[in-house]
């Protein structure tokens, strides 16, 4: 009975094996015939044989399996299928299917970055951020692919916050920096600045195909990183770490006066209004000379309701530059956004004497307002007559004021 269960034993193996070279033949087959979906479910449907089987099948298996992930476009199959070959024939010490599987995760690094930049061409943010994640995973010196990963993360939206923060908090760990030399040429033919390496660029200018080579540092992405980690705390409403997120950028990058701004408006969220001030007389305090901050404070101002604090930033910057119209439609709009704020208790006034000459007194108010408002965007076309953005605002104060004559000039000379 012994030699008896030994030699039905022994057949069994026998056809196991025959079994295994079987479907990996049929795989093979429909892989050359251009078949990977055949290849992958032939495999996969005999994967429990071959997992019982000796080192060469499996390996051999998992090639094919890999081939059939990376033409089907199954990246993240692939790797686990390619890196399964590498650790079957590293513990067996044959290597025969190891060089084509390392080969194969390389060039699936710019076959990743290609499918991602597709995915975001076609707003698929949060796959793009996968794939550029991978190319990284099987590329780790080329930290860049792990920076576009986060910024495709934050283009997919609220949804991809944490996807985003796990990739910027991974960077931030690296000390990744992101600053380099961007080396760039224009095309003879086509007239266009073209962006290349250094040793192709060069090359090319001496061909004579290409002129005007240019250096351009490009800075450092660190305040970028602690800055957006910050910024997306705050809009999950992870006030006490989005503070400390900030605390870390500030002293990351202690000259960049927007993220005070930044912290002080989410104080400000917060209902802390002293923490706000200090921080916004700081920021005032850091570039005094700054257009674009004092205009910034403006705008901050002007969210949270203070008009006069806003008013005397945006006449602090034209001060500076008396051509910032962005902050002459601003102030322009403080003062119409306070006439409409009058105009609810209009509507509330009934007929009554008393309520008449309430009326009376705050639609004059309102009218002055508003007409302050439309001073001020005429003396900016002295110098901008054909701002788009100047000539809109100032029809509709005039529409709203029922000064048609003003009204009529403005929509001709925008061409209405």
């Amino acid at each position: 009975m012994k030699t008896k269960f030994l030699m039905l034993f022994a057949l069994a193996l026998t056809w196991v094996g025959t079994a295994q070279k079987n479907e990996i033949k049929a795989a093979e087959k429909a892989m050359k015939a251009g078949n990977a979906a055949e290849a992958k479910s032939t495999i996969e449907a005999a994967m429990s044989l071959i997992d019982n089987a000796d080192n060469k099948y499996q390996a051999h298996a998992y090639s094919i399996l890999g081939n059939a992930n990376l033409q089907l476009k199954d990246f993240d199959g692939a790797v686990k299928n390619f890196n399964k070959v590498v650790e079957i024939e590293e513990a067996s010490g044959k290597a025969k299917y190891t060089a084509d599987a390392q080969q194969k995760l390389t060039q699936m690094t710019g076959d990743l970055i290609n499918a991602a930049v597709e995915d975001n061409n076609e707003k698929r943010y949060k796959e793009g951020a996968e794939k550029l994640y991978m190319a990284y995973q099987l590329s780790p010196k080329d930290t860049v692919y792990l920076y576009y990963a986060a910024s495709s993360a934050v283009n997919g939206g609220p949804e991809n916050y944490d996807q985003a923060i796990e990739f910027y908090e991974e960077l931030k760990d690296l000390n990744y920096d992101g600053s380099g030399v961007k080396y760039t040429a224009v095309n003879v033919a086509t007239g266009e600045t073209e962006t290349m390496d250094k040793t192709q660029r060069d090359l090319y200018v001496k061909a004579g195909t290409h002129k005007d080579p240019k250096e351009e540092k490009t800075p450092s992405a660190r305040g970028e990183i602690v800055k957006n980690i910050a910024l997306i705390y705050q809009e999950q409403g992870k006030n006490d770490m989005a503070l400390a997120a900030y605390d870390d950028a500030i002293a990351s990058n202690p000259d960049d006066v927007n993220l005070v701004l930044n912290k002080a408006n989410l104080y400000y969220s917060m209902g802390d209004k002293e923490k706000f001030k200090e921080l916004m007389a700081a920021a005032s305090d850091m570039a005094p000379d700054n257009p674009d901050l004092m205009y910034n404070i403006g705008v901050i101002s002007m969210e949270q309701g203070n008009l006069e604090e806003a008013r005397n930033a945006f006449l602090r910057t034209l001060e500076i530059d008396p051509s910032y119209v962005n902050a002459q439609l601003n102030l322009s709009t403080t003062y119409v956004n306070e006439g409409n704020s009058l105009i609810d208790e209009m509507n509330t006034l009934g007929t009554s004497r008393a309520d008449t000459q309430r009326y009376d007194e705050l639609k004059q108010k309102k009218d002055d307002l508003f007409n302050e408002g439309a001073k001020i965007l005429e003396e900016a076309m002295k110098t901008n007559p054909d701002n788009p953005g100047l000539l809109s605002q100032l029809k509709n104060i005039y529409g709203a004021l029922g000064d048609n004559e003003n009204f009529m000039r403005i929509k001709k000379l925008m061409g209405e």
